[in-house]
C-alpha cells in the first residue's frame, strides 16, 4: 500500500518539478531587443604571476624539499 502511495507521490513531485522547469525555461525565451555592441581596444600587457615558469621551478623546488623531510621522518 504504501509502495503505491510512494509512486504516484513520485510521480506527481516529478510532474511539478516538470513543469517549474519548463516555465523557468520559457520564461528566459523573451527577447528584450537590446542591442550592445562592446567594442574593447585595450590590450593586456601585464603578466600573471602564475604565468611566469621562475615561480613554478620554485614552487616545485619547494615541494621536493618538503616532502624529502617528510619522508625522512625522524631518521638522523
Amino acid at each position: 500500500m504504501t509502495k503505491v502511495i510512494n509512486s504516484k507521490l513520485n510521480t506527481v513531485l516529478m510532474s511539478v518539478l516538470a513543469f517549474f522547469a519548463g516555465a523557468v525555461l520559457w520564461a528566459q525565451e523573451n527577447n528584450p531587443g537590446i542591442d550592445l555592441n562592446v567594442d574593447v581596444t585595450e590590450t593586456r600587457t601585464t603578466e600573471e604571476w602564475f604565468t611566469n615558469p621562475l615561480y613554478w621551478i620554485i614552487g616545485a623546488l619547494v615541494l621536493v624539499v618538503l616532502i624529502a623531510l617528510v619522508a625522512r621522518g625522524g631518521r638522523r
